[in-house]
């Protein structure tokens, strides 16, 4: 007699479905919430994903309108469409918020990301330092007879991909800085 060749979770209508019933349906969102630029703005609306256990995978904040003083927040976060419906309409109740925006549900949009990278470079890893951040379009920025420094911008993946390759060369340090993201076309956000 075979041993049955169960896929885990293969259906969630199987008498044997293993997958976690609270990972289903987990998303990545990109929200966009414009604020008042004040102090303590900030920390109420992080405050809120804390408060609720809800995790922040990337946090950028910037003024992006100083005449009318507002900043530009953008959260990348994960959850089930519940969790995240819900992060969005609380977000948007905090006082100082002016809009809130999901820019994953709301269409198509850009999401780059700036990271540096110090990488140990001496003989042939030095080369294939260089050659490697040719490939991915990197700026040598700093240079040393030990180490490099690399900018490169991208999506987090590419970001992601780029260390990757560097870890078996040197990789000593990363600096990111979250993404940023835009929806495309003629939609008017802030």
């Amino acid at each position: 007699m075979s041993a049955l060749k169960l896929k885990k979770g293969a259906s969630s209508k199987s008498a044997y479905n293993l997958r976690d019933p609270h990972l289903d349906g987990i998303e990545r969102h990109t929200l966009a919430v414009i604020v008042e630029n004040e102090p303590g703005v900030l920390a109420r609306v992080i405050g809120l994903f804390s408060g609720r256990g809800y995790n922040i995978e990337s946090l950028t904040v910037a003024e992006v309108d100083h005449e009318g003083h507002r900043s530009r927040i953008t959260i990348v976060t994960t959850g089930s469409p519940h969790d995240i419906e819900q992060i969005r309409a609380q977000v948007g109740r905090i006082v100082p918020v002016h809009e809130v925006h999901d820019l994953t549900v709301e269409g198509a949009s850009v999401e780059r990301e700036l990271a540096l990278f110090k990488v140990k470079g001496q003989g042939n890893d030095r080369v294939e330092a260089l050659r490697l951040a040719d490939i991915f379009r990197a700026n040598v920025v700093d240079s040393t007879l030990e180490s490099f420094v690399f900018e490169i911008t991208g999506t987090p993946e590419k970001i992601d991909a780029f260390a990757d390759l560097m870890r078996p060369i040197g990789l000593l340090e990363v600096a990111r800085t979250g993404v940023a993201a835009l929806s495309r076309g003629e939609a008017a956000q802030s």
